[in-house]
């Protein structure tokens, strides 16, 4: 991990959080829409999921603060679900798109 790097710090930590649905990370799903870091450590996360009626709704949030937290050097970490602009599958990176049979 880099230490002059918070932000891609985050992004490995997340790419350790799975929807239970889909067997691909959810960084590269295309749910972390943004990630900042102040200089105190806190990381502000906004995401979404594949649908507002998701199931994991309730509990991958959570997920990603915590995986946020456990970075070093992050102090604390706030995650926000949007909704704009909807997600989709052209949001997947290449390699969850392969992973998924979706090329």
């Amino acid at each position: 991990m880099d230490q002059n790097d918070p932000k891609a710090d985050i992004i490995e930590a997340l790419k350790q959080v799975y929807d239970p649905e889909i067997p691909v990370n959810i960084h590269d799903l295309g749910l972390i829409y943004d990630i900042d870091v102040d200089d105190g450590g806190k990381a502000r996360i906004l995401m979404t999921l594949t649908a507002p009626a998701c199931p994991v709704a309730g509990i991958l949030p959570g997920q990603v603060e915590q995986a946020a937290k456990a970075v070093e050097g992050i102090s604390d970490a706030e995650v926000e679900l949007v909704w704009d602009p909807p997600w989709s599958q052209e949001r997947m990176s290449e390699e969850a798109r392969l992973q998924l049979g979706l090329m």
